[in-house]
């Protein structure tokens, strides 16, 4: 566990694999790390980069010789060299079963979407509060399985750019999701870049209704407003064809929205519900749903759409 963490900082699981099953095959105790030559420490090493990590590994594996044995408690582990925060609890919760959890960046964008938190998660505020949420979520009987299972939903499901919200088990206590947020959310405040990004929104008619959602009142953004559905959000949902693209510009996200026509072949789901087309002139509705409505030459006022049945 403890090689582990260390060959993951900052370096992906495929290319950690074969160093990690080499290395450890290698070096199957901390006390043959400890009395290896460091040319050959260095070479099972080469390839994988930052080479200070393998310079602490044996430091570390040298007080354990020391010490006579692999520290059990998240302080000592600790004060292990190249061991931070991080990586100090996820040894104590996996190795050792002890109630720790620690922030990494999969953890953060987890929990900051999972709680809506509108601050900057680079914060050390921020971080904190991220940190006592995790900590008071843990499972006091698993806490191992749990700090994994948070890795993985971040690493898998809740991705930085295009989060899989639909396959999320943790989807209907979302509070980015229910507002609709997690495109935003974590935010990290910094030089201002501009964000460029696809989205596809859908035109599903049933005589003179369209279906919709409607934000919930306590989103942060937009709140109440009424918006066409994605691709994501409609499971049940079969394209037709493509009915034109715009622009739309939050901020600094830059979107090209596609709007597709399609029909239900199920139901339309929790979260979407049939409006009138007639009454839209009196609901609040999104500049997306606007911009569509203008696309398709269609006047709130009336009842029926030029071109699309």
């Amino acid at each position: 566990v403890w090689l582990s963490e260390i060959m993951l900082q900052q370096t992906r699981v495929t290319a950690v694999i074969p160093y990690y099953e080499r290395f450890l095959a290698r070096f199957p105790t901390y006390e043959e790390l400890a009395a290896a030559s460091e040319s050959e420490l260095l070479a099972m090493w080469s390839g994988l980069g930052y080479y200070s990590r393998a310079r602490n590994l044996q430091k570390a594996a040298r007080l354990m010789v020391e010490m006579g044995g692999f520290p059990s408690t998240s302080e000592e582990i600790h004060e292990l060299p190249g061991v931070g925060d991080y990586t100090a609890a996820a040894v104590a919760s996996i190795a050792f079963g002890l109630p720790r959890v620690g922030l990494d960046g999969n953890i953060v964008r987890v929990m900051a979407r999972w709680t809506a938190e509108a601050g900057d998660v680079k914060t050390f505020t921020i971080r904190t509060r991220l940190q006592e949420v995790a900590q008071n979520q843990i499972d006091t009987k698993d806490p191992g399985t749990y700090k994994q299972a948070l890795m993985e939903l971040g690493a898998t499901i809740c991705l930085p750019k295009a989060p899989k919200c639909l396959y999320c088990p943790i989807n209907e206590d979302c509070g980015a999701r229910l507002q609709g947020l997690q495109h935003t959310i974590p935010i990290q405040i910094g030089k201002a870049t501009q964000i460029s990004e696809e989205r596809t929104v859908l035109w599903i008619c049933r005589g003179e209704e369209v279906l919709l959602w409607q934000r919930p009142l306590d989103s942060k953004r937009l709140a109440g407003f009424w918006e066409l559905p994605e691709l994501e959000t409609i499971t049940q949902a079969k394209i037709l064809r493509n009915l034109g693209e715009f622009s739309h510009s939050i901020v600094n996200h830059k979107y090209r929205i596609i709007l597709r026509e399609a029909k239900l072949r199920g139901g339309a789901g929790d979260l979407c519900q049939w409006v009138r087309l007639d009454q839209l002139k009196e609901l609040p509705i999104s500049t997306v749903l606007r911009k569509s409505l203008r696309l398709l030459k269609l006047d709130p006022r009336r009842q029926r759409t030029e071109g699309v049945s």
